[in-house]
């Protein structure tokens, strides 16, 4: 099995921005959808959809991947301060961007979003952690058992011990 290697840093940042992006355009098409058709007339409920979609799904796209980049930018940057690529890095990270995208609001909501992303990424690591350990179970070596001589059945006579 061919193990997973990420880009290295500078493309990495690019990487995830872009995949955050096409991720919440997803769920923001989804989301924009269903509250689109729930939101429009009865005649016009696919049209209504159509718009809401084509107005909220980018937006949102924009947010994850501002979320992404930032998110891979101090990852990058905590990576390249330690010396080190372990789940702490990713758990500061998240911290470091809730803190920074909430710092509009202020020290004490800053402070809270700082625990909050630092929380939500603890969880996700410590998640990801717990399955790598629960599948790493199935690729462990096993030795085989060999089957007790006691319990064979006697050995037969080959053509040169019977004397042909």
């Amino acid at each position: 099995m061919e193990e997973l290697q990420r880009e290295p840093c500078p493309w990495r940042i690019l990487e995830d921005a872009g995949a955050a992006f096409a991720m919440g355009c997803i769920g923001g098409t989804i989301f924009s959808s269903w509250k689109g058709y729930r939101n429009s007339p009865v005649g016009s409920r696919l049209q209504g959809s159509l718009a809401a979609i084509k107005v909220r799904a980018p937006v949102l796209g924009g947010n994850f991947a501002v979320w992404g980049g930032l998110f891979s930018t101090f990852d990058c940057a905590l990576i390249a301060i330690r010396n080190k690529e372990d789940p702490w890095n990713a758990i500061g990270s998240g911290a470091i961007t809730g803190a920074l995208l909430a710092a509009r609001r202020g020290a004490k909501a800053s402070l809270g979003a700082a625990v909050a992303g630092g929380i939500i990424l603890a969880v996700i690591e410590g998640v990801g952690i717990a399955i790598n350990r629960a599948v790493a179970e199935q690729y462990k070596p096993v030795m085989p058992q060999l089957p007790d001589p006691s319990q064979l059945p006697p050995p037969t006579q080959s053509h040169t011990q019977r004397g042909y």
